[in-house]
């Protein structure tokens, strides 16, 4: 799979208002990938009511000495029992099953890098997401014609640095809109 020019991979999705109401009002997915089979991302935006330190707990992992108080991520709708590390590249340290999607950022699948986070070996900047968001073939591209996502390019102090709460407003001030002037409805010309 090679990026095209139109990939949006290395991007963010900010749902416009014509999604309130579902699963993803409000929401900033990041594109881990995007090419002609289709796109897949993580919503980095929704934390859930479930600790880091829980899901470590649940796979015998805590570790007392590191506790992990950060929210686990609602990365999407499919597959909401599979988990996914999104994480800065780090030099010191491969895992088994890691994807780069830049130069700066990777996502590993593999537990080995939970391990590792116990331990406070892990990457200095992770989200822990349960689930993705997936589009099949030319359905991104449909929803993009039809306005229902604005698109920014991502970077580093947004996706891992910026609190979940203000990271929508982070993303649009990128782009230099105002969410309050967005019409609830598309039209076109």
């Amino acid at each position: 799979m090679s990026d095209s020019p139109d990939s949006l991979k290395n991007h963010l999705l900010l749902a416009t208002p014509q999604l309130n109401g579902g699963f993803f009002a409000g929401s900033v997915t990041y594109v881990c990938e995007h090419d002609s089979d289709g796109a897949m991302g993580l919503v980095i935006n929704h934390p859930m009511d479930v600790r880091v330190e829980e899901i470590l707990a649940q796979l015998s992992l805590a570790n007392e000495a590191h506790p992990h108080n950060e929210p686990v991520l609602a990365g999407g709708p499919l597959h909401t029992e599979r988990g996914f590390v999104l994480h800065g590249f780090d030099r010191r340290r491969r895992w088994q099953d890691s994807v780069a999607v830049s130069g700066d950022i990777q996502l590993t699948t593999s537990l080995d890098i939970l391990t590792d986070i116990a331990h406070n070996s892990g990457p200095s900047h992770a989200l822990i997401a349960l689930g993705y968001a997936g589009w099949a073939p030319g359905q991104l591209e449909s929803e993009l014609e039809e306005n229902v996502w604005l698109t920014v390019p991502a970077d580093l102090h947004l996706l891992f640095e910026v609190p979940h709460h203000k990271k929508f407003d982070a993303a649009l001030s990128k782009l230099g809109i105002d969410l309050g002037k967005l019409a609830p409805y598309t039209g076109h010309a």
